[in-house]
C-alpha cells in the first residue's frame, strides 16, 4: 500500500498531536503554521523527526496532501483553506482524524454549547472516575483527543469538551452520548454574525448518531429546537428542562434528588452543568450513591466560578472564563449580596442590557479592566461607582478599596482577553495571584 501524506495546518495542541498520530499510523506527515509556532509542541515534532515549517505556508508542499487536518483556530475563509479545497484535498478536524483510530469498542461522549463546557466535561469525567470507570477527558481541555490516544492507555470511555469550530471539520466523527448545553451568541464572527449558522454548527455534534445513541439538549424553544428541526437526528433525545429540574439546593434528574449544598457546584450555572453530567453518569450505570458521592468532592476547574482563599472577610471569585455575556449573567445571578463586579476587556459586539436584572440592587461597584471601556462604563453609568484600570493588580487594588466586609468581589469579564492579556488563563491567574500578594 502506498504512503499516504498528511498535512496538518497549525502546530498546537491538535496540530502537533494529529501530526505524531498520523506518523503512527503510518503517514509520511508535514506540519504548517503560518504564525511562530509554540516552543513545546514544535520541540515534540522535532523529537519525533517530523518536518515542519513556521512563519507562513508552502503551498505547493500542502498541495500533496492526500487529507489536511486543520487547526480549529484557522477560519474557513482562509486563502490556504479556499487553495486546499479547489485542489479537492480533504480538510479535517483533529477530532474527526483521531476518531478514525479509536478503538470502536471505546465509548465516546461528546459535550457542546456556549458555556459551561469545561466544568460539565471535568464533572462528568469525575462522576465516571469515582465509580471506577476508565475514562479520561480531553478534546477541547487539556489533552486533544489525538493526545489521548497516543499518550495514554487505552480507555473504555473519552470525555471530550467539542467546540464549534473542532465540529464543522467532522465527517464520521460519532459520539454514543452527546450533550448540547447552551446556544447563546458567540464567535459569531466565524459564522457571518448569524446565531442559526452557529447553531446548525454545534448540532453536528449528533449527525452521525445511532438510534441507539443518546442526544441530551437543553429545553430551548427559541434557539436550540428551531435547530435541531434544521438538523435532524436518529439519537434517543433528553430534554433537560432546569426549570423544572433544579429546586431548592438540588436537582432532579430523574427518580430522586442530589444534594449541590454540600459540595462546590454553586450557582443555576453550575446546577444546570451538574443536570447534564448526572445524566450521562446514569446513562453509564454509574449508581445514584456514586453519583452524589462524587457530586460533594467534586472541584470546579480554574477560572470558572474559582473561590480564591482569603482571611479577609470577603469572597475573592475569579470567573476569567466568562468571555460572553451569558456567561457573566450565571455569574451575577449566582452573587447572594453586595458585589464589587470586574469586568471587560475586547468586546465581541456585546449586548449588555441582559445583565441588568442581575446587576440592579446587587452590584455596587464596576471595575472595568480593559483598553476601550467607553461602551461598558455607559451601560451600567447609574451604578454606585464605575472606575478603570489597565492590569490585574490595579483591579484587585481597587477592589480591595471599595469592597467592604462580607461584599463578594466577582472577576467576571464578559469579554475576551486578548487586550490586556494572553489569554483567559493568563487573566485569571495575573488576578489570583495578586488576590494572594494584596489581601492579607
Amino acid at each position: 500500500m502506498p504512503t499516504q501524506h498528511l498535512v496538518v495546518l497549525g502546530a498546537g495542541e491538535s496540530g502537533a498531536s494529529a501530526a505524531r498520530l498520523g506518523q503512527q499510523r503510518g503517514y509520511t506527515v508535514f506540519v504548517s503554521d503560518f504564525g511562530p509556532g509554540s516552543d513545546r509542541y514544535l520541540a515534540e515534532l522535532q523529537q519525533a523527526g517530523i518536518a515542519y515549517e513556521t512563519g507562513g505556508h508552502t503551498l505547493s508542499r500542502l498541495l500533496q496532501a492526500e487529507v489536511v487536518v486543520k487547526s480549529p483556530g484557522i477560519p474557513d475563509t482562509a486563502p490556504v483553506i479556499r487553495e486546499i479545497r479547489a485542489a479537492g484535498i480533504p480538510i479535517i478536524s483533529e477530532i474527526e482524524f483521531a476518531f478514525r483510530y479509536v478503538d470502536p469498542r471505546a465509548t465516546i461522549v461528546g459535550i457542546t454549547g456556549s458555556n459551561g463546557k469545561t466544568t460539565t466535561t471535568l464533572l462528568t469525567h469525575y462522576l465516571l472516575q469515582s465509580a471506577g470507570e476508565k475514562a479520561v477527558a480531553g478534546g477541547n481541555l487539556g489533552d486533544s483527543f489525538a493526545r489521548l490516544l497516543i499518550d495514554h492507555e487505552p480507555q473504555d470511555i473519552y470525555v471530550l469538551e467539542l467546540s464549534s469550530f473542532q465540529l464543522d471539520g467532522i465527517v464520521d466523527f460519532r459520539p454514543n452520548i452527546a450533550a448540547i448545553l447552551n446556544i447563546t451568541p458567540d464567535h459569531l464572527d466565524r459564522y457571518g454574525y448569524e446565531l442559526d449558522r452557529y447553531a446548525d454548527s454545534k448540532l453536528r455534534i449528533g449527525k452521525n448518531q445511532r438510534a441507539e445513541d443518546h442526544l441530551l439538549v437543553l429545553l430551548d424553544e427559541k434557539t436550540l429546537a428551531p435547530a435541531l428541526r434544521r438538523n435532524p437526528t436518529r439519537a434517543r433525545i433528553t430534554t433537560i428542562d432546569p426549570d423544572r429540574d433544579i429546586r431548592g439546593g438540588a436537582i432532579h434528574p430523574g427518580s430522586r434528588p442530589f444534594d449541590l449544598s454540600g459540595g462546590r457546584l454553586t450557582g443555576r450555572h453550575n446546577a444546570m452543568n451538574a443536570l447534564f453530567a448526572v445524566h450521562i453518569a446514569r446513562l453509564l450505570n454509574v449508581s445514584d450513591e456514586e453519583i452524589q458521592l462524587a457530586l460533594d468532592n467534586f472541584q470546579p476547574a480554574p477560572h470558572r466560578m474559582e473561590l480564591i482563599p482569603t482571611s479577609d472577610g470577603r469572597t475573592w471569585i475569579n470567573d476569567s472564563k466568562a468571555t460572553n455575556v451569558d456567561s457573566t449573567y450565571f455569574a451575577l445571578e449566582a452573587m447572594d449580596g453586595p458585589t464589587v463586579w470586574i469586568a471587560g476587556g475586547t468586546d465581541k459586539g456585546n449586548d449588555y442590557d441582559p445583565l441588568r436584572e442581575v446587576t440592579d440592587g446587587k452590584v455596587h461597584t464596576l471595575i472595568c479592566l480593559g483598553l476601550e471601556n467607553e461602551k461598558l462604563r455607559a451601560a451600567f453609568a447609574d451604578l454606585e461607582r464605575v472606575v478603570e484600570c489597565r492590569s490585574a493588580a490595579e483591579a484587585v487594588r481597587l477592589a480591595n478599596e471599595y469592597a467592604r466586609p462580607g461584599d463578594r468581589i466577582l472577576l467576571s469579564p464578559a469579554c475576551a482577553s486578548f487586550d490586556l492579556f494572553k489569554n483567559y488563563v493568563d487573566r485569571g491567574d495575573q488576578f489570583r495571584d495578586c488576590v494572594k500578594t494584596i489581601v492579607a
